[in-house]
């Protein structure tokens, strides 16, 4: 590129700006109306969506948390154990499974659901937790030495 005086050198915005507004225009492509093709509408709208998107992230983890703690206390309640006793007594076992993990496993897997909740309530008697009086020991169960006086 040739310029005549130093000041069209100086305006002369070259290739820099064709890639920039390029990027601002491609992710506004989805977008309807002048939003998607004046440039200066365009980059008000892509910023406003990358917002949302960083602030969806977050809401996101949040709203599976809360599912899976939901899906945590169904099964907890369907076998008859408070969450907290529940949580209590498989940490007192040394059984770490996640939330997603334990949600899992009360959707899927009824049967081993219910056999950690078993386990969690011959511990949490064992244990004598708050809110134990009302549970009645499973039968089937056997914890060798949990119990640490």
């Amino acid at each position: 590129m040739v310029f005549t005086t130093a000041m069209m050198m100086v305006r002369s915005r070259g290739p820099d700006e064709f890639w920039r507004k390029r990027k601002i225009f491609k992710i506004a492509a989805h977008f309807s109306g002048r939003r998607r093709n004046c440039y200066s509408i365009a980059i008000k709208a892509v910023h406003r969506a990358l917002q949302f998107a960083t602030i969806g992230r977050t809401v996101r983890k949040s709203d599976m948390i809360d599912l899976w703690n939901t899906r945590i206390k169904a099964g907890c309640e369907e076998h008859g154990i408070e969450l907290n006793n529940f949580k209590d007594s498989l940490s007192r076992c040394d059984i770490q499974l996640n939330k997603k993990v334990l949600a899992d496993l009360a959707i899927w897997e009824p049967n081993s659901f219910k056999a950690l909740s078993d386990l969690a309530k011959s511990v949490a008697i064992d244990y004598n937790l708050p809110g134990t009086e009302k549970y009645d020991k499973p039968s089937n169960v056997v914890t060798r030495g949990l119990l640490k006086k």
